[in-house]
């Protein structure tokens, strides 16, 4: 009795190689790094928006009052940025937000430079060199043209005078408020007073950043 046809098997490992090199060919989606500065990023702004004081006491109009002396006024600023600082931040951020919408095109340079950034150097897997044009690019060419590319979008172009005024209109309103708001009613410890800044609650953001920028 004649044995059975035997089964070919090279199509079945061909499929499996090519599977294999089609994976391996596809770039990740997220890389880990990506995915731990994004969870690092969400845990500090949940963090630092718990710090954040109710918007009335912001806007108490029977604590508001003219300060007698520029050192009144200094030391009244210093302790309202120590309790409202997330506040005023959120105040500052939303001025350059309103600036930015009012203006699309310097909103679309941002976000074309941010995504530069982004896909060319920060979250780019460090085993997978830039390739434009046929020319290999190493990291530090990589960010010397980014470098250059911010400096001319931020300080040649329209978008940095755009971004320092709207700053400016943020911190003169946080200023003022800070100027002629009375602090007496404010819980503050000494130890917060001291040690606390405008921008404390942002180390866990920079801590954050710390792992992706450390590649150069």
């Amino acid at each position: 009795m004649s044995s059975p046809p035997t089964l070919p098997v090279s199509t079945s490992q061909s499929n499996i190689n090519s599977n294999n090199v089609s994976s391996q060919s596809q770039p990740p989606i997220a890389t880990p790094a990506f995915r731990a500065f994004i969870s690092r990023i969400s845990s500090t702004l949940r963090q630092a928006f718990s710090q954040r004081r109710p918007w009335y006491e912001l806007v108490d109009r029977s604590s508001i009052s003219r300060p007698e002396t520029l050192a009144e006024a200094y030391s009244r600023i210093r302790k309202n940025f120590t309790y409202f600082r997330v506040n005023y931040l959120t105040l500052i951020v939303f001025a350059l937000a309103i600036s930015l919408i009012t203006h699309p095109f310097s909103l679309l340079v941002l976000l074309g430079l941010l995504a530069s950034w982004s896909f060319l150097y920060l979250f780019r897997p460090s085993d997978q060199p830039l390739v434009l044009l046929g020319r290999t690019f190493a990291d530090r060419e990589t960010l010397g043209i980014l470098v250059v590319l911010t400096i001319f979008v931020v300080f040649l172009t329209s978008v940095g005078s755009l971004l320092i005024s709207a700053l400016m209109v943020g911190l003169s309103i946080v200023c003022a408020h800070g100027a002629f708001r009375v602090p007496e009613d404010l819980f503050l410890d000494d130890q917060e007073v001291n040690s606390s800044g405008f921008l404390s609650f942002l180390g866990g953001a920079a801590s954050a950043a710390a792992p992706v920028v450390g590649r150069v």
